[in-house]
């Protein structure tokens, strides 16, 4: 699984480049010092994830996400960040990025995530997808995305809105199945229809637009 770091941090860098060295499975082929250099690495590195600093000073994380992810065929964008920065994670993970690590997430775990991220799931623990979609969207006042989600989900199938709803409480492929009563497969065939139907790039998005909905 090859890798692209981008981080304005010369420290940062060499660190998850040691970090990621260390396993068999993983290739970093390329850094980036900051958003405006992304484009231009991705192409000559041709990268399955990317690691994606979000404050970088001349191009952020967030812009470059938000680029990258619009084009074809563009590699999955794993976000590195600190807890305070919740507004800018959220924008992230609307930009498509599959997810976020902390910067202080042991070695072991970032390694994980990384993998979960190249072969298409989302890195967000049930319990971090929880907590962190309330606190960013609890804000007064109506949410201007709300109607749009409502309209998005209204047309789903009941079977394909109860999985959306799964996703935005946070639950696995396996806890959705149990619930629903289905196998892992038939819930990730839901899944693979569901970001199809709402032209979503992965799950994460969808627990997003079921908030926006007030659907969970």
């Amino acid at each position: 699984m090859r890798v692209l770091i981008v981080d304005d941090d010369a420290l940062v860098r060499a660190g998850l480049s040691m970090i990621l060295g260390g396993a068999s499975d993983l290739l970093v082929v390329g850094e980036a010092t900051d958003g405006t250099e992304v484009p231009a690495a991705v192409a000559a590195c041709a990268p399955d994830v990317v690691l994606m600093d979000i404050r970088m000073p001349r191009l952020d994380g967030l812009a470059a996400t938000e680029a990258l992810r619009a084009g074809p065929r563009s590699p999955e964008v794993l976000v590195l960040t600190t807890f305070d920065a919740d507004e800018e994670v959220l924008g992230a993970l609307r930009a498509g990025a599959s997810g976020f690590l902390l910067k202080d997430t042991p070695p072991v775990d970032i390694v994980r995530a990384v993998r979960r991220v190249a072969v298409g799931e989302a890195t967000l623990s049930p319990t971090v997808t929880r907590t962190l979609i309330s606190h960013v969207t609890a804000g007064p006042g109506p949410d201007p995305r709300r109607e749009e989600a409502v309209r998005l989900l209204a047309g789903l199938t009941e079977r394909e809105r109860a999985v959306a709803v799964a996703l935005g409480r946070g639950l696995t492929n396996a806890e959705i199945g149990r619930e629903l009563f289905m196998s892992v497969a038939t819930v990730k065939a839901y899944v693979s229809r569901l970001l199809t139907r709402l032209d979503l790039n992965n799950r994460v998005q969808v627990a997003l637009l079921v908030h926006d909905a007030d659907l969970a």
